[in-house]
């Protein structure tokens, strides 16, 4: 992949090299509520195979630190996105590739145009089309394609603050909300995206998730039995509103003890020691809202496509309710967006010179796409089962090249690559890396050139997420309101992690985020940025082959667990 050194030796398939990854542990075990086994792998070199792969693959679905990411990602973690055919050109509505025209009305319209034709790809020829306006993707099933990354660029030469207006924070200030949100290529449905644009001009703070503004746009479809984290499916009170292939919200409401918070931090006397009640940005977060795809119906039983993020309990009052129409089967591919450069702003006062975002997005990707110069890189902002591949961030220097937050699940981050940044930082600007917060669980970001920047874990408590085969210069700091709560919940993995300048903080773990694990990452100590654990008492958090990196067998978690359990 380009940017990306991947391992692979010449000669040896990718297809070899997984199931060489993959061959990790002992006897086979069954895939909890599918009733279909996790094969069983050769034995491996001694010494490079960690006691928790073991583990794992006698019970994928339950660990109790390592969390099953391999369906994470657009279809599944599908290696194959689709090949729409092209239903228009952006010349044939008036974009011109000499670099002073704009062309964001006419790939606008071309878009618009690939809509009502119900879907299609919009090509965009080699060359500079200079944009002055942001594009947005809000139909499902179109997809941008330029002729590469390397050969077509859109030039933006204005920000969001000057296209939308003032986004500001939802605690009051002079914090500019475009410092994490909104993209000049924005995917979102219609529906969100009108409703977000209008708050922003009335200067009040629109909701950015799945349930609107004043998150009750939504009605229930069918309360749902108590059920274990893991279970592919449920039973449910009333199936007759729920059909395959429909998208669903599954809705967990936490109770005044806040036990589904406790939950989510794994349970027992350190979650249930810590103080809740007064974590006001944390606690805007829930009712926590997954969505996923009903596969099947039968009488009362529902089969999902994904296995369940947390247990069901009957307090949390699971439900399957209706959402903010999703987009879905949408994508950007083989481009570069270049903002026109400006110096990086102080902390949290970006105008939104920001690149690619992806909002209530579901089955969406990004493909072979580079952004230069932006304030923030990619975004998935309430997105789910989507997949960013051979992205790359490079430029003037971003302050968040990556996040993911407002309860994002289930994404694929692969192939990506953090430039060193071109320019020196002024002073007052903050560089964080791959962010994750606002309680998005199950995102994977894997075979990763970071070279600048640290692993963001932003508080709001992300739990359940991997990070796996990724080098990193780590001379970023995490960032994260104290009333945000918890850095981590549990299940956070970091697996084959090479850290090139020997900076521990946030990337051996295993001090800080509760039942989690930190496995195969080179000798690193403390220095700057040094964080106390959330949680009193032991962690239940594991490290294992500590100063090994690359020799770790599997190299890849999220690969091997696709391997081996994709198939159920």
């Amino acid at each position: 992949m380009e940017g990306i050194e991947s391992g692979t030796t010449p000669g040896i398939s990718r297809r070899a090299l997984l199931g060489s990854a993959a061959a990790a542990a002992v006897a086979a075990g069954t895939l909890a509520g599918s009733g279909k086994a996790f094969a069983a792998p050769a034995a491996p070199a001694p010494g490079h195979v960690p006691e928790l792969w073991g583990e794992f693959t006698r019970d994928p679905y339950r660990h109790p630190q390592i969390p099953f990411v391999g369906r994470a990602g657009f279809r599944g973690g599908s290696p194959r996105l689709p090949r729409r055919p092209v239903v228009a050109d952006v010349r044939d509505f008036g974009a011109v590739a000499d670099g002073r025209t704009d062309c964001a009305p006419a790939i606008n319209r071309a878009i618009a145009a690939a809509g009502r034709a119900g879907g299609g790809t919009v090509v965009i020829p080699p060359g500079t089309f200079r944009i002055d306006d942001l594009i947005r993707l809000g139909r499902s099933h179109v997809v941008l394609r330029g002729a590469g990354s390397d050969r077509t660029t859109l030039y933006a030469t204005k920000n969001l603050t000057e296209l939308i207006g003032t986004y500001g924070s939802r605690y009051g200030g002079d914090k500019s909300s475009w410092s994490w949100a909104g993209g000049l290529i924005w995917l979102a449905p219609e529906a969100r995206f009108a409703s977000l644009t209008s708050a922003i001009r009335a200067q009040a703070w629109p909701f950015e998730g799945w349930t609107g503004n004043r998150r009750d746009e939504w009605r229930p479809l069918t309360a749902v039995d108590a059920a274990r984290r893991g279970d592919t499916a449920v039973t449910v009170a009333d199936p007759a509103t729920l059909r395959p292939g429909a998208l669903v919200l599954l809705r967990l409401s936490d109770d005044a003890g806040h036990t589904l918070l406790k939950h989510m931090a794994g349970d027992g006397p350190g979650p249930d020691g810590y103080t809740w009640s007064d974590k006001s940005k944390l606690l805007s977060y829930v009712p926590y809202e997954w969505p996923v795809r009903v596969t099947r119906v039968r009488g009362r039983r529902v089969t999902l496509e994904r296995p369940l993020p947390l247990d069901l309990r009957p307090e949390w009052e699971p439900l399957l309710t209706t959402h903010v129409p999703e987009l879905t089967g949408a994508g950007v591919e083989g481009l570069t967006l270049e903002v026109v450069e400006t110096p990086q702003r102080p902390h949290l006062l970006d105008l939104g010179y920001n690149g690619v975002v992806l909002q209530c997005a579901y089955d969406c990707w990004v493909d072979d796409v580079t952004v230069r110069h932006t304030d923030n890189g990619f975004g998935l902002v309430a997105a789910s089962a989507c997949t960013l591949r051979r992205t790359r961030v490079t430029g003037r220097g971003t302050h968040h090249p990556y996040f993911c937050r407002e309860g994002s699940h289930d994404n694929l981050i692969e192939d990506f690559t953090i430039e060193e940044r071109t320019t020196p930082a002024p002073g007052g600007t903050q560089l964080h890396g791959i962010n994750v917060e606002g309680l998005s669980s199950y995102n994977v970001w894997s075979r990763g050139d970071m070279r600048m920047g640290t692993f963001d874990s932003h508080r709001g408590m992300p739990f359940a997420n991997v990070r796996t085969d990724i080098t990193v210069h780590n001379n970023g700091r995490h960032g994260g309101d104290a009333s945000a709560g918890p850095l981590f919940g549990a299940r956070f993995t970091h697996w084959n992690i090479r850290v090139t300048n020997g900076r521990a903080g946030l990337m051996k773990i295993d001090g800080l985020a509760p039942f989690s694990a930190t496995v195969g990452i080179n000798e690193v100590r403390e220095f700057d940025q040094i964080d106390a654990p959330d949680f009193a008492g032991d962690l239940h958090s594991r490290l294992e082959l500590y100063g090994t990196t690359d020799v770790v067998r599997p190299r890849n978690l999220y690969e091997a667990q696709r391997a081996r359990g994709s198939d159920r």
